[in-house]
C-alpha cells in the first residue's frame, strides 16, 4: 500500500461485486525500505484510506521484495520493480495458507525505474 489509491478503488469495486472477496494490503517491515510501499503512521494516512476496506495486511521484508523482483525478471520475463516483487512475494506466502481460491496481485511498477539502483545488480 503506497498512497492507498489503488487498493481503495479496487476494494470498493470488488466488494460491491462480491462482498466475500478478501482484500490484502502489503506494508514494509519497520526496518525495510521498499519504494512504492509505505507503512503510514496513523496521523499521516491519506484521507482516502478506509481501514474497513482492507481485510488483512501482510508485512514484507525488503530482501524478500528484492529477491522476488529479480525472480520475476529472470524466471517469468516480468520486468517489474521492488514493490511488485513485494506484492508477488505476499501473494505466494498467502497461497501457502489456502486450500483453494484465486489470488490476484497487481504488478504496479516497471523495472526500468530501478536500472540506476542496485536492484538488478
Amino acid at each position: 500500500m503506497g498512497t492507498t489509491g489503488t487498493i481503495m478503488g479496487v476494494s470498493r469495486y470488488l466488494k460491491e461485486v462480491n462482498p466475500d472477496v478478501q482484500i490484502v494490503g502489503c506494508q514494509p517491515t519497520d526496518h525495510s525500505s521498499i519504494p512504492g510501499i509505505r507503512k503510514w503512521p496513523e496521523a499521516y494516512l491519506p484521507k482516502i484510506f478506509d481501514k474497513s476496506r482492507i481485510d488483512r495486511v501482510i508485512e514484507l521484508d525488503e530482501s524478500d521484495a528484492r529477491t522476488m523482483a529479480k525472480r520475476l525478471a529472470r524466471e517469468e520475463a516480468v520486468f517489474a520493480g521492488m514493490s511488485s516483487g513485494g506484492a508477488v512475494h505476499a501473494a505466494v506466502e498467502l497461497s501457502k495458507e489456502l486450500e483453494s481460491g484465486v489470488i490476484v496481485c497487481i504488478i504496479c511498477d516497471r523495472g526500468d525505474r530501478y536500472l540506476s539502483s542496485d536492484l538488478f545488480d
